[in-house]
């Protein structure tokens, strides 16, 4: 594991580059059309547009992540990705009527990121000692935060000052730069199968992996719970930019310090993990996460002052790391190193589909209710969630860290070896 930390800065640092671009593409997307329509079908209609292709690649992505290059696919998805949102400059420099292209590009862009995310997950624990994992986790929830921080005032600024195209392009030079950096650097090799596990069939290979999840009593307490949270937080993950549109103006302003205060708090907060690890019991560090992330949804619902507003979602910001570190970290400690594309793909397709679900369902209906009563709503559901799993006690025994002795993780040594 020699020059681990060299090789994992270098990683983190050229998928921070791909997803500042990648960022700006989805916020001034999202923005468009909460600003354009006021709608919540419309903006509905492109949510599912942006997300549900991933589960239908994640069928295969996970597979592929056990069975390929990691490397390779993670470039190639990247690559792609870039290829169709220079696609999309180009439609919008040429055409008024460009919705339909950014509903057919935005479903593109989900196919690339459904192939990415499963093979991003996998490869860190490739790179870090298990001891550390809980750490650069802090460090990368960070890292993403701070890029989600500088991403929407540069797109606020660029929608308000320039035009529409000028992000797509932004996007297509940052993946040719992140890309490079990680195709230059960055060793990773293929995980090998553990010796005497035979390849079978693509299919095959997928039937092991859900079985291998579905069979194992924490996982599949894992997907049960990720499940009805992924349901819960979609008024607040997807319908605040249409609350604040709606309840505060449309201005792309607010839009950028609605977006700026809640990942200056996730900044903060992910520099807090960091620096303290969690609890030893990652689902008590999550579990307090999310029991914030609740009160917070409440907060959001009952305040009209738009400074208030700030604040609250400044401290859903913080709480975010502690929901979404512990839950990687401790998958990544306790699946088995050849079998966590496949495991990390099926998580991904519950919870994208159920937050299709959760938007088929709030975003019309945010049209007849006030979408300050749904997040009211979402908060309690989050609140009770939390609540149920401390409450779980042979659930919430099993949060635990696993010893490093424990675990086998192939790492690249400074050869690009093995080890």
């Amino acid at each position: 594991m020699v020059n681990w930390k060299k090789n994992t800065a270098l990683f983190l640092t050229s998928q921070a580059i791909t997803m500042f671009g990648s960022s700006l593409v989805q916020f001034a997307i999202i923005w468009y059309v909460a600003k354009e329509t006021h709608s919540g079908v419309m903006v509905t209609l492109m949510t599912i547009c942006g997300f549900l292709p991933q589960v239908l690649i994640s069928i295969f992505a996970g597979v592929w992540a056990d069975r390929y290059s990691r490397k390779r696919l993670i470039i190639f998805a990247d690559a792609g990705i870039a290829v169709v949102t220079l696609v999309l400059a180009i439609i919008i420099m040429n055409s008024e009527r460009f919705f339909w292209a950014l509903i057919v590009i935005s479903a593109i862009r989900s196919v690339g990121a459904g192939i990415q995310t499963p093979a991003v997950n996998a490869a860190i624990p490739q790179l870090v000692p298990l001891e550390k994992l809980m750490k650069v986790g802090g460090i990368n929830s960070s890292l993403q935060s701070v890029i989600n921080l500088v991403a929407p005032a540069v797109a606020g600024a660029v929608l308000a000052w320039g035009a529409f195209e000028y992000v797509m392009f932004i996007d297509f030079v940052t993946a040719i730069i992140g890309i490079s950096i990680f195709s230059v650097f960055v060793p990773l090799p293929k995980v090998e199968k553990p010796e005497g596990e035979t390849k079978g069939g693509y299919f095959d290979e997928l039937k092991q992996g859900i079985s291998y999840t579905l069979g194992n009593k924490f996982l599949r307490r894992v997907l049960i719970v990720c499940g009805v949270f992924s349901f819960m937080v979609v008024p607040a993950a997807f319908l605040n930019v249409l609350m604040v549109t709606r309840i505060y103006g449309d201005n792309y302003w607010y839009l950028t310090l609605n977006e700026m205060a809640f990942f200056v708090g996730a900044v903060i907060g992910g520099i807090v993990l960091s620096s303290w690890g969690g609890f030893t019991n990652r689902l008590k560090t999550l579990g307090y996460g999310g029991m914030a992330f609740g009160l917070t949804c409440i907060a959001m619902g009952l305040t009209k002052e738009f400074w208030v507003y700030l604040v609250i979602i400044f401290i859903a910001g913080i709480a975010m790391p502690f929901n979404n570190s512990p839950l990687m970290v401790m998958l990544q400690e306790k699946v088995d190193p050849d079998k966590q594309g496949r495991v990390f793909s099926l998580l991904q397709i519950v919870m994208i589909l159920v937050m299709q679900l959760g938007m088929g369902l709030f975003g019309p209906l945010s049209d007849a209710v006030p979408i300050e009563q749904l997040m009211i709503g979402s908060g309690i559901g989050l609140i009770i969630i939390t609540l149920s799993v401390f409450g779980w006690k042979s659930f919430y025994r099993e949060g635990v860290l696993q010893k490093p002795e424990e675990i086998q993780i192939i790492a690249p040594d400074s050869e690009g070896n093995k080890a």
